[in-house]
């Protein structure tokens, strides 16, 4: 594993004009064209990435709309890869400096990145967000043609944690601070889960979407995270954070970060993929069933459980987004450890832990490092931050481990305006993740999914292969009568397409039943090594991730990629 500090070429192979665009992957291809039509691609695109991605670029070309009108629908999209959930050594258990994970992060193919601190007290006592702002802009001036956000790791009053960021701006770190004092759990001893905390975090959410209504900050985001790690995240907290200000609190991890934890012969005996290790204690939700305190295929069973926490959301017809990420604090078989302390210092004086120093033997550790592993993929239509945000706001997300996709696009479109093959027809190329569908009841429905197959191997060494594709749809019932709901009974499996052995680029054209009520569709794959019946039967999901066992959870060992969905609006 190289170290935090080895030196890293100047440009990327996608960003180097010397690099002929044929020996790119797809991504590459596409991250090069944006860049091209941004005027940052050539001699001056060190200069020009410095300036290009701040506070004042250019704001989020509107998507255009199909023919009938749909919000969402055919924008020329480009994904950029990233990881909202990355720590340093102002987080009181990491290890890092901010400089070496965004090197590392453009190492592993990385666009953009949030540094998401822990609001402990030794960050709160030494400034927090203010007191590391300096290192995360010398980190954007090492790394010009990667966006780093800053962002905090909120403790949830009456929950879990959370990612909080904005774009760069003259209140960036300003916001996270104020925020951090105000509505912090851990800081303010709000921990518990009470009725009272509970008011305190939705209070929190909506406090940040006033910040970005006056304009105080550009924009702003929260994404919950880990969410069922400990069953504190109830599906009514949930439900009330979304609607509290969904301009704002877009999703949750989808998988969580410290794919690491439970490598062969690496953690203890009874390490989960993920961290995932707890049982239900007293501040947990009561009725999350013993399953739901795993991962599942790496991924959290909300988001892997069809029919289940996340369809059940989806089914109330509102968009609530996944990621994955990193959660990096101390990378896998990495030979660095924090320095040592001054005289009289630690981290509650101090607010930073001292820098690494390499030892030559493995230090303990959970994680990989940014983009090692897991990817999240932002649809985005022109180069920035606002750009990225925009793009996670409306859903225009898929995510992967392992490398195992170069690149999907997923258009959802009736069966009277499917483009021919070329694209050349003129009519609607479709609805894409995240967007939504306006059909006549009876209308036929055809989803085409686009895979561009990974084209050289992964930072494992395996060349990964996805295996079977498959077509998830739920049914659209409203607002849910009880908010503890964490089902949805008419959510299924409806398709698979076996995949296997296909490679390069191709098109898949997957007809839907007539569209007789309102609903969502959502796509899963996987490189087919590990399966099994779903949690809620084989006629709900037939082959779906499985748990890995205790001390045994190999990452490689099963890769999974997940999408958004796409709603479908049925009018008479």
């Amino acid at each position: 594993m190289p170290s935090p500090n080895e030196p890293l070429p100047s440009l990327p192979r996608w960003a180097d004009p010397e690099v002929e665009a044929h020996s790119l992957d797809a991504q590459g291809v596409s991250r090069r064209g944006l860049l091209r039509r941004a005027g940052l691609y050539g001699a001056g695109f060190a200069g020009a990435m410095a300036l290009a991605p701040t506070a004042a670029a250019a704001a989020e070309t509107p998507a255009t709309t199909t023919a009938g009108g749909d919000a969402g629908g055919d924008p020329d999209l480009v994904y950029l890869v990233g990881d909202h959930h990355v720590h340093s050594v102002y987080s009181h258990d990491a290890k890092y400096t901010a400089s070496q994970q965004a090197q590392r992060a453009a190492q592993f193919g990385l666009d953009w990145m949030v540094f998401t601190e822990h609001s402990n007290f030794g960050h709160a006592n030494a400034g927090g967000a203010l007191a590391e702002h300096e290192d995360v802009l010398k980190a954007r001036a090492e790394n010009p043609r990667m966006l780093i956000f800053q962002g905090l790791e909120w403790y949830i009053p009456g929950a879990e944690h959370g990612t909080v960021f904005s774009p760069p701006g003259p209140h960036e770190a300003d916001l996270l601070r104020t925020f951090e004092l105000r509505y912090d759990g851990k800081l303010l001893g709000r921990t518990d889960s009470t009725a009272e905390n509970e008011a305190l975090a939705v209070a929190g959410i909506k406090w940040l979407a006033e910040q970005r209504k006056s304009g105080y900050v550009d924009d702003v985001l929260v994404l919950a995270n880990h969410p069922l790690r400990l069953g504190i995240d109830s599906p009514h907290e949930l439900r009330a954070w979304r609607d509290a200000a969904p301009e704002v609190m877009i999703g949750a991890e989808g998988a969580p970060g410290a794919q690491g934890a439970a490598l062969p012969g690496w953690g203890s005996a009874t390490a989960i993929r993920g961290e995932y290790e707890n049982k239900p204690s007293a501040q947990s939700w009561p009725g999350y069933p013993a399953e739901a305190y795993v991962t599942y295929g790496g991924f959290d069973w909300m988001t892997a459980t069809v029919g289940g926490l996340w369809d059940a959301m989806l089914s109330e017809g509102r968009l609530f987004s996944i990621t994955t990420n990193s959660d990096n604090h101390r990378t896998v078989h990495d030979t660095w450890r924090n320095g040592d302390w001054q005289p009289g210092q630690n981290f509650d004086n101090t607010g930073r832990l001292p820098n690494p120093v390499d030892t030559d033997k493995e230090q303990p550790g959970s994680d990989f490092w940014p983009g090692q592993f897991s990817r999240t993929h932002v649809g985005v239509t022109g180069y920035g931050y606002r750009q990225v945000m925009a793009g996670l706001r409306a859903g225009r997300v898929w995510v992967d481990h392992g490398q195992l996709l170069d690149a999907l696009d997923v258009r959802l479109h009736r069966e009277s305006d499917r483009s021919d093959q070329d694209g050349k027809s003129g009519k609607s190329r479709g609805v894409t993740l995240g967007g939504r569908l306006r059909v006549r009841r009876g209308e036929r429905l055809t989803l085409t999914v686009t895979v561009t197959t990974a084209s050289r191997p992964n930072f494992h060494g395996v060349p990964p292969r996805l295996a079977h594709l498959d077509v998830i749809r739920g049914a659209v019932r409203g607002p849910a009568r009880d908010r503890d709901a964490w089902r949805a009974p008419d959510t299924r499996v409806v398709h698979t397409s076996d995949v296997s052995g296909r490679t390069g680029t191709y098109t898949l054209r997957i007809p839907l039943a007539r569209a007789e009520e309102s609903g969502y569709i959502r796509l899963r794959g996987s490189d087919g090594n590990r399966h099994g019946t779903g949690l809620l039967g084989a006629s709900v999901d037939p082959h779906g991730p499985i748990p890995h066992k205790p001390g045994d959870g190999d990452p490689w060992a099963d890769t999974w990629c997940y999408t958004n969905p796409i709603f479908i609006e049925v009018a008479d």
